[in-house]
């Protein structure tokens, strides 16, 4: 008797691309990820001063373990680029207040991470947030948020 295989392998997920900013990613072992806001940034240290040439902004992002263990948020990472005519912005980090993308989120906790950045000027301020997420194991779908620097 011959077996047949009726299983067909699971595609990859394409990442979904233009989700506003306030709605919820959730990859396929329950992490969900939420881009809040991208805010210009003004809250400078004595060290720290704004570029004339770029807005420079602080992408806030919601991570909300519902997995079943505890998550590296090492596997996280933001890039942004200019919606309207191009651009990548640079990534850079603000001190104050900062709450970068590092250590573990135990499965059940939610918690709000920053992501700073600067874009030329010229690029406008509407935006795509790319939240990517690279385990040991996968590369898994990138979703990204589109939005404007508030």
């Amino acid at each position: 008797m011959e077996h047949c295989n009726t299983e067909t392998p699971a595609e990859p997920e394409a990442p979904p691309a233009d989700l506003p900013f306030g709605k919820v990613y959730a990859w396929p072992d329950g992490l969900e990820v939420t881009v809040l806001e991208a805010k210009v940034f003004t809250d400078w240290d004595e060290f720290e001063e704004p570029d004339p040439k770029a807005h420079e902004f602080r992408v806030r992002v919601k991570v909300d373990n519902k997995s079943d263990r505890a998550v590296d948020l090492d596997e996280l990472s933001v890039s942004v680029d200019g919606a309207t005519n191009g651009g990548t912005a640079d990534l850079t980090i603000f001190s104050k207040n900062s709450a970068p993308f590092e250590g573990r989120l135990a499965k059940g906790v939610s918690a709000v991470k920053t992501s700073d950045h600067s874009l030329e000027k010229r690029y406008g301020k509407d935006i795509v947030v790319t939240v990517q997420r690279t385990t040991a194991d996968d590369v898994l779908a990138f979703p990204e948020f589109t939005g404007t620097i508030k």
